[in-house]
């Protein structure tokens, strides 16, 4: 089969696209037929083994997964012993090691159907950001009905669902993009957008979930109300020791000493996570934004896209 394969870290030109083999489902596992894979900034981390920390996990020297991606649409092709919810056949979404091939494997509970009125590519953008967006939101930030709640990076792959599931949770939602962004922004669901080219957002909010930029703590607890939460899910600069991380570290040794919460994630996409967002989905309570789509030979150049990070939603790859 065809497949991206990594040999080593650096920048998206380590990326290839030649021929391996297929795998096949264990135990407990299924066999997918991939139809469309996410791309998404985990996959620019570990292409580029950055920060160095994450080697700790995907390998000292060289990675040791060799084919990257993990969102993933398909069609079950094979199932191995002990499956029972899934059959050759069903559509399905979620999230697999080695998304970016032809064909790839993983536990039936990584895979929920796909809504019937999503096309595979739209249902490649939805696991990884959308399960970051609500856990952020929901876990994390506890939000409430009535709160007033700020999102920056709201037209990114993470912005645009959590937009539309704060105003699902009944929250006052105010998105932070650029120009471009604003009409798609507001039609998302946000009660007040703030183009951060030409003025800057205001305070009072209970809830910040910060997934771009490297705005200073400080800024953005003058944001906050005394008692408010911060969520920071992504960020820039630290460079390669401690990339996109610092603020988050940071947060975290300040908050004990603080009344306001200034919190971190470590995301995941459980099957009951996965099932929820497939009913809000299926109802068009939320919609995934799809940017661009790439075919399965041209992931270097979708992550260099993702690069220059500019992203409205989110990009995919066609198989």
């Amino acid at each position: 089969m065809k497949a991206i394969v990594q040999d080593e870290y650096g920048p998206a030109d380590v990326l290839g696209f030649r021929d391996v083999d297929r795998p096949a489902a264990g135990d407990g596992e299924v066999l997918l037929r991939v139809r469309a894979a996410g791309v998404d900034p985990g996959v620019w981390h570990l292409t580029r083994g950055l920060p160095y920390p994450v080697r700790l996990v995907s390998g000292l020297r060289r990675p040791k997964a060799k084919v990257p991606g993990l969102d993933v649409a398909g069609v079950v092709e094979e199932v191995g012993a002990g499956v029972t919810r899934l059959a050759v056949g069903d559509e399905v979404f979620g999230t697999c090691d080695g998304a970016f091939a032809e064909y790839a494997v993983a536990r039936e509970d990584r895979f929920a159907p796909k809504p019937a009125n999503l096309s595979f590519e739209q249902a490649a953008a939805v696991p990884v950001s959308a399960c970051t967006a609500l856990q952020s939101l929901r876990d994390t930030g506890k939000v409430a009905a009535g709160q007033r709640v700020l999102i920056i990076g709201a037209g990114g792959g993470i912005g645009v669902y959590a937009v539309q599931l704060a105003a699902v949770f009944g929250a006052e939602v105010t998105g932070v993009c650029s120009t471009g962004k604003v009409e798609l922004v507001r039609s998302l669901g946000a009660d007040h957008v703030v183009d951060y080219t030409r003025e800057d957002f205001a305070g009072g909010f209970d809830l910040i979930l910060d997934i771009a930029g490297n705005r200073p703590l400080s800024r953005l607890r003058r944001a906050l109300t005394p008692s408010g939460t911060l969520v920071i899910v992504g960020g820039e600069g630290g460079g390669k020791l401690l990339q996109g991380t610092d603020r988050q570290l940071r947060a975290l040794a300040l908050s004990p000493f603080i009344r306001q919460r200034l919190c971190t994630l470590v995301s995941s996409q459980p099957l009951a996570d996965l099932e929820l967002l497939a009913d809000l989905l299926a109802a068009g309570t939320v919609k995934p934004v799809v940017d661009r789509t790439f075919p399965l030979s041209g992931a270097a150049d979708a992550v260099r896209y993702l690069e220059l990070g500019h992203s409205t939603g989110k990009s995919v790859l066609t198989v």
